[in-house]
């Protein structure tokens, strides 16, 4: 990836991260996603594990054409061939997903390609060199998204974040009372699920989650 492609990624790698929840009513997704982007969420990725691959094309579809009218990008979790057929800016690949290099090649190098890399160091320097835009660590903190997650630390993500040339995301049990540690130890962005989609007032939430980032 070219230096000017690299410098549009890292501008847009920030911020509020929204992940969709399983969710097979599309209408109450959308107005979900709608509000979070109209609090602030800089990215949103689109990830159900449940529907079946008529529901998925049909969200996600939906869910790109929300996003381009917020001017935000859309992430597809593990679908490069869905990213492809909805126009979507990208995808998000898992450690035992497509893999990184096979995504990129895929894509192409206009779209954005990031990695799980978990609690390990090497996985995210590995991605990095196959042609990720950003790499995601965790689960910081207990979650309900995600079964036997790994644990992240702190104390590593100060230590990589210094060693990586892209932007580094943090995930897993994100919420307004634990979100500033992790920037303040130098994540980009955060990726938050339950806490954002579940809240009461979701724009307010975003809002909340957004001004911990500078401006």
């Amino acid at each position: 990836m070219n230096r000017d492609s690299r410098s549009r990624h890292d501008r847009i790698i920030s911020g509020l991260y929204g992940i969709t929840p399983d969710m097979t009513d599309t209408a109450a997704l959308i107005a979900r996603t709608e509000q979070a982007l109209a609090g602030g969420a800089r990215l949103i990725q689109y990830r159900n594990k449940t529907a079946d691959a008529v529901l998925r094309r049909s969200q996600a579809e939906l869910l790109a054409q929300l996003c381009r009218r917020y001017d935000v990008p859309l992430i597809v979790n593990d679908d490069p061939d869905l990213a492809l057929e909805i126009g979507a800016d990208g995808v998000h690949v898992g450690e035992h997903d497509s893999g990184v290099a096979a995504a990129r090649k895929q894509l192409g190098p206009g779209k954005i390609v990031g990695a799980s890399c978990y609690n390990k160091p090497d996985l995210a320097h590995a991605a990095q060199i196959q042609g990720a835009d950003y790499v995601a660590f965790g689960a910081f903190y207990p979650t309900s998204t995600k079964q036997n997650t790994v644990v992240a630390t702190i104390g590593m993500l100060k230590q990589v974040k210094n060693s990586l040339a892209v932007p580094v995301v943090c995930i897993g049990g994100i919420n307004t009372a634990n979100a500033l540690p992790l920037i303040e130890a130098g994540a980009c962005a955060i990726a938050v699920c339950q806490a954002l989609y579940q809240a009461r007032h979701i724009r307010e939430t975003a809002e909340k989650f957004s001004r911990f980032f500078p401006v």
